[in-house]
């Protein structure tokens, strides 16, 4: 079991994870590989102590530099849920499974928001897990939402098994060309159908019959991770010592509000790595 479970590779997750390393915590880091990613796509930073003027694509290297410094490896997962059991934490990811005594939610905010009708869905037709239900559609006509090449090996799993796929990519250079997949460009706009999906309608009007969706996204919506997690107007609420309504779970970075600035997620990612210390030390006495 680890001492901790850092999901998310941004600033905060990153901040967070050197610290539990200097102390020497055992921990598992699930998130992109290409850490601080969204870090890059800032064009001038001229807030960011230390630096009068940097480029997000400068910063980031110097993050990654520190991270490989410091031998911290990630483990390139998108978690699926975060499930409190009593005085430790299930972490679902794909199809692997990790345990850890505390959890701490780096997970950024969501680029790309959900479709209508998808939540109401979810277990009914509707899937973010290729690995876990994917063979439920073999055969089967689906449709998958991504948004990031590094998840199109999913879609190539899901291949395999589904007899035709209407695939909605949310990024630039889409690189699946496979027979039984068909490439839209219009946006689904909403999922339909009575209890169970059995059909997409998309920005021009037409609806596509299927048997499921998948949505395969670089982050889970909260409510979705993580239903027991308390929130307000789609950010999670910590204290200060970024503790959220549930013991042992923190939460660090954009997730927790505004502003959301690359120093203010360092610093909570700090703050809450040494929220944790002191929480496993309280724990260990007990």
């Amino acid at each position: 079991m680890f001492d901790a479970a850092i999901i998310g590779t941004g600033p905060a997750g990153l901040s967070a994870a050197l610290n539990l390393k200097i102390h020497n915590k055992n921990i598992v880091w699930l998130g992109s590989a290409a850490i601080c990613e969204k870090v890059c796509l800032a064009e001038d930073i001229r807030n960011f102590v230390g630096f009068s003027s940097i480029s997000g694509m400068e910063l980031a290297e110097c993050l990654r530099k520190q991270a490989d410094d410091a031998e911290l490896a990630v483990t390139d997962k998108v978690v699926n849920t975060v499930v409190p059991m009593g005085d430790k934490f299930g972490i679902l990811a794909g199809s692997e499974f990790f345990e850890a005594k505390t959890v701490l939610l780096a997970t950024g905010i969501a680029m790309n928001g959900q479709i209508k009708g998808e939540a109401e869905r979810l277990g009914h037709g509707v899937s973010y897990c290729a690995t876990c239900d994917g063979r439920l559609y073999k055969g089967k006509r689906i449709a998958v939402v991504c948004n990031a090449a590094r998840l199109e090996h999913e879609v190539s799993f899901l291949a395999e098994l589904a007899e035709h796929i209407d695939y909605f990519p949310y990024y630039p250079d889409n690189g699946i060309v496979l027979p039984n997949v068909t490439v839209h460009t219009e946006k689904p706009v909403e999922v339909i159908g009575e209890g169970h999906a059995e059909g997409l309608m998309l920005s021009d009007g037409n609806i596509l019959e299927i048997s499921g969706l998948f949505c395969l996204r670089t982050s889970v919506a909260l409510a979705n991770l993580m239903k027991e997690v308390h929130s307000e107007d789609g950010h999670i609420i910590v204290d200060r010592s970024m503790m959220t309504n549930i013991k042992g779970c923190f939460a660090a970075g954009d997730c927790t509000g505004r502003p959301y600035q690359y120093a203010k997620a360092i610093g909570e990612g700090c703050i809450a790595a040494h929220s944790i210390i002191n929480y496993l030390a309280t724990e260990e006495k007990k």
